[in-house]
Parts: C-alpha cells; sequence; structure tokens
C-alpha cells in the first residue's frame, strides 16, 4: 500500500525534510516555535497571578513591550497579545482570584495625615512665645519633632516613596524646605550688604506647607484609587490613557485649591510674604513624592536637585559679588529681587521645576504600568 504524501510546508518542502548544508552534512528544518509560548513562559508570574488581560498588558507595558511588538507577534496591539495571554495560561477554577480593590482611607488614617501640619503649628508657636536662650531648642526640638512626624506618616500610604529613591532627593526636598522658612529673608540681608545677625524666618510659609500634607495624601489616595477603578473598567490601553490624564490634571487642580487655603489661612494668622513662591513649591514636592510612590524618583531626584542648585547658586552668586572685580555676578539676582521682590527667585525656580515635573508626570502616570503592582 503506497502511503499518502504529506502536506507541502510553506517553503515547498515537507516539514523535517532534509536539506543539505554547507558542511556536507543533512539538516533537519524544523517547523517555526510558537513565539507567544515563549513570551508567556518569560513573563508566567506576571499571567498567573493577573485578574484580568488588562493587567497582563499593563505588566507588559512596564516591561517594554509595545504595540509594535505585539505586531512580531501577530497581533495588533499589547491588548490583544496580552488576551492570548490570558487566555493559555491555566488557572484553579476552584479558587479564583479576587481582584484587589482600593478602600476609601478610615477615620484613623486621616487623623493621621494632620499631625505633620499640627506638630509643626505647636513649634512655630512655642518659638514665638520663648525668647532668650529657650527660643533656639524650642525650635530645634519642634523640628526634629515635624521630621519624625512627617516621616512616620509617609512611610505608609498612597505618598510611601516606591524603591529607588535616592538620598540627594531627599537633600534636595529638605534645602527647599529650609529655603522657604528662612532664603527670602536670607537674600534680602544679602542684597543690603549683611546679614548682621539673624535675619527674619517665614513661619507662614513652613505652618502652611506642613498643613498641607493633610491635603497632598488625600489628594493622592483619590488618584490611586479612581485611577485602578479606570483600570479594572477600561477594554484597552489607550481608553485608560485617554481617561486618566484628566483625572490627574483634576487631581492637581485639586491639590492647588487645598494647598492655597492652607497657605491664605496661615499667611492671614503670621503675614502675607512670599505666597507665589510656597505655592510653587508645595506642588512640585507634591509631584515629586507622586512620581516616586508610582516608581518614577529618577525624574523626581533630577528636578528637585536641580531646584535647589539654582536657589544655592543665586545665593553664592550674591556673595561672591562682593568679591573685587566680580559685582556683575549679583546684578541678575539683584536686579530680579528689585523689580519682583526676594519670592520672585523661589516662585520662578520652583514654578519651573514644578512645570517640567508636571509635564512628567502626565506623560507616565497617564500609562496603566504605573497603577498596576510589580
Amino acid at each position: 500500500m503506497t502511503d499518502l504524501p504529506s502536506a507541502p510546508a510553506r517553503d515547498g518542502r515537507a516539514q523535517g525534510t532534509p536539506t543539505p548544508s554547507g558542511t556536507g552534512r543533512t539538516a533537519v528544518r524544523r517547523g517555526p516555535a510558537d513565539p507567544v509560548k515563549a513570551l508567556m513562559h518569560r513573563h508566567r508570574e506576571l499571567c498567573e497571578r493577573a485578574v484580568d488581560p488588562l493587567e497582563i498588558a499593563a505588566g507588559l507595558e512596564a516591561h517594554g513591550v509595545t504595540d509594535r511588538t505585539a505586531a512580531r507577534f501577530r497581533h495588533r496591539d499589547v491588548f490583544s497579545l496580552a488576551e492570548e495571554l490570558y487566555a493559555r495560561v491555566p488557572r484553579d477554577t476552584q479558587h479564583p482570584l479576587i481582584p484587589r480593590e482600593l478602600t476609601a482611607p478610615s477615620v484613623g488614617w486621616a487623623l493621621r495625615a494632620l499631625l505633620p501640619g499640627t506638630v509643626c503649628a505647636v513649634a512655630v508657636e512655642g518659638v514665638r512665645l520663648t525668647d532668650g536662650g529657650a527660643r533656639p531648642v524650642v525650635g530645634t526640638l519642634g523640628a526634629i519633632a515635624f521630621t519624625v512626624t512627617l516621616t512616620l506618616v509617609l512611610r505608609r500610604g498612597p505618598l510611601r516613596a516606591g524603591p529607588g529613591t535616592r538620598p540627594v532627593a531627599v537633600l534636595g526636598a529638605v534645602w527647599l524646605m529650609a529655603y522657604a522658612a528662612g532664603g527670602d529673608g536670607l537674600l534680602d540681608e544679602a542684597l543690603r550688604g549683611g546679614p548682621d545677625g539673624a535675619w527674619p524666618l517665614d513661619p507662614a510659609t513652613v505652618t502652611g506647607l506642613a498643613l498641607a500634607v493633610a491635603p497632598a495624601l488625600w489628594c493622592a489616595h483619590l488618584f490611586s484609587a479612581r485611577a485602578r477603578r479606570k483600570l479594572d473598567s477600561s477594554r484597552g490601553l489607550a481608553e485608560f490613557t485617554g481617561r486618566s490624564r484628566p483625572l490627574l490634571l483634576a487631581t492637581v487642580a485639586l491639590y492647588i485649591g487645598g494647598l492655597a487655603l492652607c497657605l491664605t489661612a496661615t499667611q492671614l494668622a503670621y503675614g502675607t510674604r512670599g505666597f507665589a513662591g510656597a505655592l510653587a513649591l508645595g506642588v512640585l514636592l507634591w509631584l515629586a513624592r507622586l512620581l516616586a510612590a508610582h516608581g518614577f524618583s529618577a525624574a523626581a531626584t533630577k528636578v528637585l536637585t536641580a531646584a535647589a542648585g539654582t536657589e544655592l547658586l543665586a545665593l553664592a552668586t550674591v556673595f561672591a559679588g562682593r568679591l573685587p572685580g566680580c559685582a556683575p555676578l549679583a546684578r541678575p539676582v539683584d536686579a530680579l529681587v528689585r523689580t519682583w521682590g526676594p519670592g520672585a527667585l523661589p516662585a520662578l525656580v520652583c514654578g519651573a521645576a514644578a512645570l517640567a515635573l508636571l509635564a512628567r508626570a502626565v506623560a507616565v502616570l497617564a500609562r496603566a504600568s504605573a497603577h498596576v503592582d510589580q
């Protein structure tokens, strides 16, 4: 009985037919491997713990898989590829995975967010009510208590910094806060030939920024919770991106409103001074922390370092201008302060830095991968 011929392969040869090789030996031509299966094994943990195809798509996006990459797997986009991966990974049907939900903050969580502002307000009042040698002691203890409280509050919650946060970012934020407390007064005294002693501090800005920690945490939680819900209800990555960008901008506007209320209240209590600079600094610090919490600490570190370095350089040029032949170094800062006041420097520097971080946040926080636990 004659065997039936096998179906021809795409190149006109039967699969497994020996073909001549350049070394005189015959090589067996194998059929094409399954590239999707190879990708599935490479990201098996992601595929097994995903609760829906969109979570797989977000994870693939975080690993650099784009629509162009998906085309090499014969899929129109990343979401289509994720649907096949989700369907092909075996699952335990008796114990289905439960989608993760972000619950509303409890009363205790909301009250803890008020602690940094409360501690700072008490410390400022303690400094105002004391004099002589007791004042620096009270100020130092108050600064330590505020730092400890702020660290404990930020260690948990929606503004907890992700892995990769660098100490230089913390140093930059500390310098920006220190400049907000006394930088304007030091700059004004330096341009007048001083300082001859202690220069005036600005308790309104420091207290207002400390009180704004509460709306910063609440707004960050609101953004994370709403973004996660949109991720679960979106039918594709492009749809999620289109829905998350307006959400981010609305959350930024909401935080700016809360920050403005805190600064207005403290500046009415202690005297109005440097409102624009304090507002810009508050937005800058919040965006930097929000980016770090979602795994984009590199951008936050660079911008915070640049802003702190610019303010430090501005002060340095004023003092360097007193050296023989170096007077032109201080002229740009002197002209800025004479025209707009000492608060113009932090407003300009922190405002530009905040805009840069906002552009970065709009670009990266609209991605689905920024809201999926890695």
